[in-house]
């Protein structure tokens, strides 16, 4: 890729720990806050370490859409959960790993082993797990559909 992208994301404070962001090419705008494990923090609305996962996660399934397309597999459906650990090494918060755990489910077995390489490939490929510090895991699972 030769020519740089940009992508502008906008924040407006609100109130308290509590702003809006936005993107002038979006529709939608997410309100977002300091989480309830700190001090002065709100439940119930996205926050940063929220949005961060959020990208992993995100990058991780249109990555492997773009794996799986280019790779012909054919595949039934793919449901992701992540979770990142927040921790304090050497005294700064960070989220130090995300774990994905991509569920994948197909309708022949014999292209099992096939199916998770390409999950393997799309975690080694995600331009935002290659983008942040924090370890990415992949717990995978590929699931036989039964007609």
């Amino acid at each position: 890729m030769s020519t740089p992208f940009h992508y502008e994301v906008d924040l407006v404070w609100q109130s308290d720990r509590k702003g809006t962001i936005s993107s002038p090419v979006l529709h939608n705008t997410i309100e977002v806050a300091t989480p309830p494990e700190f001090p002065k923090g709100m439940s119930g609305i996205w926050s940063p370490e929220h949005l961060l996962v959020a990208a992993v996660n995100s990058c991780y399934m249109t990555t492997f859409l773009a794996i799986a397309e280019n790779s012909k597999l054919p595949f039934v459906s793919l449901n992701v959960k992540a979770v990142g650990l927040l921790e304090q090494p050497e005294g700064k918060y960070m989220i130090t790993t995300v774990l994905l755990k991509p569920e994948l489910v197909i309708s022949d077995e014999t292209i099992a082993e096939r199916a998770m390489r390409v999950l393997e490939k799309t975690e080694k490929a995600c331009l935002i797990s290659n983008s942040i510090k924090a370890s990415i895991k992949l717990d995978a699972v590929v699931k036989i559909a039964h007609s």
